[in-house]
């Protein structure tokens, strides 16, 4: 896996493709995968339950991006976490808010779904703080775990 962190490489990446094995690029983290929008996110979903987390909503991006002159009609953004752990997390460390629970936005282009979220581990130079370091070590191993799960499902 690579990393990516600035939007327009993310354009660039998505725009020219990449191959069907995810790709980590520091920022972001990125899968394709060749099955149709409404398996990929079936997929997703049960790989997020799988991995121990709550599918806490899924948001309809979609219907904004139309409007602005995008071809897509399958985007969505899932939510996902431990309410537990957000519970906590936002007692401890309010600063982390904005960044819980995790999402992860699944869009069609084409014939294939393309997946991506943020990549936890860029928390970590936001939030020094040495409690958090196990927690954005596990989350990047999660969201991993996530995404190649989708992708070998094909």
């Amino acid at each position: 896996m690579k990393l990516i962190c600035q939007p327009l490489a993310f354009l660039l990446l998505v725009g020219l493709g990449f191959s069907a094995r995810a790709v980590d690029t520091g920022g972001l983290i990125m899968a394709r995968s060749s099955q149709p929008f409404p398996e990929t996110m079936s997929t997703l979903q049960e790989a997020i339950k799988h991995q121990g987390y709550t599918l806490s909503r899924v948001q309809r991006v979609d219907i904004g991006l139309t409007a602005r002159g995008f071809k897509t009609d399958k985007y969505r953004v899932v939510f996902f976490g431990k309410s537990d752990e957000i519970r906590r997390l936002s007692k401890d460390y309010p600063e982390l808010i904005p960044y819980i629970p995790l999402k992860i936005a699944i869009f069609a282009e084409a014939e294939e779904t393309l997946l991506t979220t943020s990549n936890p581990m860029v928390l970590a130079d936001l939030f020094p703080h040495p409690g958090l370091k196990n927690t954005f070590n596990q989350w990047h191993k999660d969201v991993s775990n996530i995404i190649n799960s989708v992708q070998n499902s094909e």
